[in-house]
């Protein structure tokens, strides 16, 4: 979680022990090549590590604190019921049905592979983006305290502490969708087999059965807009973009506090429901589609660059990149903070 996913948990009603407890305080270090020589190195200077600040979350934890929460203040959650459609209704007009029930707002945050994207937006498509990801939760790798970063070929690594026992990393490789191993922890160490120090020692700490892998899937641009008669959408059912920014729990905690700011706010004061999910769109859509072509743009000249002279040129650059410039992308990025509460527009 990045700075500015933190902001958005706190938004949520989170104080400083809530915060505490996600997981591991920590920041990114920088980029190395596969044979960890470092690309790009990140000082640890104090406003360097305010920009880059990150809290490694098992999603397990934070699943479990915003349940537990919204229990507290009296939300009651069903859960093994499978959305596939609703009525959207107007929103000066009819109210919304989904699930045999009305509502007067359905939030459509049912993800990447989201059923009310595909029923409400249906030019929206995924692409695949020709790349899968491993990940497991391992033992702690004491010697990494930080987010460390591997590029190769086509290919990306992450080690980053989530707990003081726990490390997580991920493996992002150009592969065929709907690939099948019989063994994906021997797959993945396959992949990596000539990769860093690091990478090989995290890698032989895992247990095969803490392996899991996904395809990457896209939504290039997003949806075209962010609202559809009473229906609000958020986060990746919303825009969908690639994991390379890591920004993927903190724009989907943004859209549910926002939902909350923008919409639930100024029409529990009497506004109009029409007016505030204008005003919703208008906020959040501008900021997932910058997010979107930020994460194209850090695919191309990370993970998914080819190899060869690329590889060299690509590293030199990044070299050369002065600490302010990358401060000021991390702040343009992660600088978010709430917005104030919408005020009630007329009905």
């Amino acid at each position: 979680m990045s700075r500015n996913a933190v902001a958005a948990f706190r938004g949520l009603g989170f104080d400083d022990d809530d915060v505490a407890a996600l997981g591991y305080a920590t920041r990114a270090e920088g980029t190395w090549q596969a044979n960890g020589r470092p690309i790009l190195s990140i000082p640890d200077n104090p406003h360097t590590r305010q920009a880059v600040a990150l809290i490694g979350v098992h999603r397990q934890r934070i699943h479990r604190m915003l349940c537990e929460r919204a229990r507290q203040r009296g939300v009651e959650i069903l859960t093994g019921m499978r959305i596939t459609n609703v009525s959207p209704g107007a929103p000066d007009g009819a109210r919304a049905l989904v699930a045999g029930r009305e509502a007067d707002l359905v939030v459509a945050a049912d993800g990447m592979h989201s059923a009310l994207c595909h029923q409400l937006f249906p030019a929206a498509r995924l692409t695949y983006s020709g790349y899968s990801s491993w990940r497991a939760i391992t033992n702690r790798s004491l010697e990494i305290t930080t987010l460390r970063q591997f590029w190769g070929p086509r290919a990306e690594f992450g080690i980053m502490p989530v707990a003081e026992d726990e490390t997580y990393w991920y493996g992002y490789v150009s592969m065929p969708r709907q690939m099948i191993f019989a063994n994906e922890l021997a797959a993945a160490r396959k992949r990596f087999e000539h990769w860093a120090d690091p990478v090989q020692k995290v890698l032989e700490a895992t247990d095969p059965a803490a392996v899991i892998r996904h395809d990457v899937y896209h939504l290039p641009g997003g949806v075209p807009r962010y609202t559809r008669g009473r229906v609000v959408m958020i986060g990746d059912a919303a825009h969908g973009f690639l994991p390379t920014m890591g920004q993927g729990v903190a724009m989907a905690l943004e859209g549910g506090l926002c939902v909350g700011l923008l919409i639930g706010h100024p029409v529990a004061a009497g506004g109009s429901l029409a007016a505030a999910l204008i005003g919703f769109d208008r906020v959040r859509r501008p900021r997932g589609r910058a997010l979107g072509r930020a994460s194209l743009l850090s695919a191309r000249i990370g993970s998914h660059l080819g190899g060869g002279l690329q590889q060299t040129l690509r590293n030199s650059l990044m070299r050369l990149t002065p600490p302010s410039l990358l401060n000021r992308g991390a702040d343009a990025a992660m600088g978010w903070t709430p917005p104030a509460p919408a005020q009630p527009k007329s009905r």
